[in-house]
């Protein structure tokens, strides 16, 4: 018989027999899933094969306006495969419109669009990567201190225009402030001056999980290093197109935007 056992707000564990699938997250749109699974097990969401490591180590995450019912497939090994729905709660985002700004403010100029889509190549480039390690199971820390000046999902609309959501939290802070790896990692991208995003940094944790820095002021480490959670990594900065000096940070999860918030403990808005 399946039965739930809610362990704690932010942890769910599913067990069947004296088998276990252990997930931990928040379960909301713009979520990061984490789970464990016995050794050897084979594990999907929607039908869709995750990787598990030797150890049991899986992850998933949930977009921004993500459907709110998926399903939780699993198979340990000699054991049936079993199911089960996993619920998301709807989340609420801060819309802002905005009026009668100049026509470059809201669409870039023709002569920077090349930039951008090599600039959009190469991120995605980085985050494509899919190792295999499983740094993301740590408990992450925040990568810079400051106080929090934009939030996962807000959204302006410019003369009417809808514009992209904002995929990271924003932390406030002068230039030249110590960015810190918030988990291990490797180091996958780091450009000093992209149009939109300033100094941008990505660093893999592993199965996809991804940590993006934007606005960066400098770069501490290089394409390729490995990193230590803690680990000076970056400075804050107010490069690419900003009003003022922060960290945006972001996170993904393959091609899901994830909201960093979600993995560290909670601070004030500015």
């Amino acid at each position: 018989m399946l039965k739930i056992l809610f362990v704690t707000f932010l942890s769910l564990l599913v067990s069947l027999n004296s088998l276990a699938v252990e997930l931990q997250g928040e379960f909301s749109q713009g979520a990061l899933i984490r789970g464990k699974a016995p050794e050897g097990s084979q594990v999907w969401l929607d039908g869709k094969a995750l990787e598990v490591s030797e150890q049991g180590y899986f992850v998933f995450g949930f977009g921004r306006d993500a459907e709110l019912k998926h399903e939780l497939s699993w198979q340990a090994p000699d054991q049936p495969k079993q199911r089960q729905d996993v619920i998301l709660k709807k989340r609420e985002y801060d819309i802002q419109r905005i009026e009668g700004l100049p026509p470059k403010m809201v669409t870039p100029p023709e002569d920077v669009l090349a930039r951008i889509r090599l600039d959009n190549q190469q991120v995605a480039k980085a985050r494509a990567l899919r190792d295999s390690r499983t740094d993301f199971m740590q408990t992450f820390i925040w990568p810079a201190e400051g106080p929090i000046s934009g939030v996962y999902g807000s959204q302006r609309v410019l003369n009417g225009q809808p514009k992209r959501p904002h995929f990271g939290i924003d932390v406030a802070a002068p230039t030249g402030t110590p960015v810190y790896a918030p988990a291990d990692g490797i180091v996958t991208l780091w450009v000093p001056d992209m149009y939109y995003s300033g100094g941008t940094m990505i660093i893999d944790h592993g199965h996809g999980v991804s940590s993006t820095f934007l606005h960066l002021h400098a770069g501490h480490v290089e394409v390729g290093e490995t990193v230590k959670q803690g680990q000076l990594v970056a400075e804050i900065g107010a490069t690419g197109r900003v009003t003022g000096a922060h960290l945006d940070w972001r996170m993904n999860w393959q091609n899901q935007r994830v909201d960093p918030a979600f993995l560290v403990p909670a601070r004030n808005a500015d």
